[in-house]
């Protein structure tokens, strides 16, 4: 992938404990509690997009903190790709955990 195909996608995006000016993109109600980079990517792989995984990366406003980030393929806008993923992502964290012995 290109770099203009791509968007990037950072976990904080979703997260329900940050205000928008922390760099929550989502509204509360499509937000959900800490957001991994794992779940946002099999959030991205249930709706068929493209996309890698960046472990090493920190969000410019909080460069001490790890969270990684994803590159999604670009069709649509920006804005479009990470409401779809909040959907997802919430329906991901709605869903009982397995057990684990």
């Amino acid at each position: 992938m290109r770099k203009l195909d791509k968007a990037i996608i950072w976990p904080i995006y979703f997260d329900c404990n940050k205000t928008r000016k922390d760099g929550r993109r989502v509204p509360k109600n499509i937000a959900v509690q800490s957001p991994k980079i794992a779940e946002i990517k099999e959030a991205a792989d249930k709706l068929g997009l493209q996309n890698e995984v960046n472990l090493e990366a920190h969000f410019p406003k909080m460069p001490w903190a790890k969270t990684g980030m994803l590159l999604v393929e670009k069709k649509e806008a920006k804005e479009k790709i990470i409401q779809k993923l909040a959907k997802q992502l919430l329906k991901i964290k709605s869903q009982p955990q397995p057990a684990k012995h």
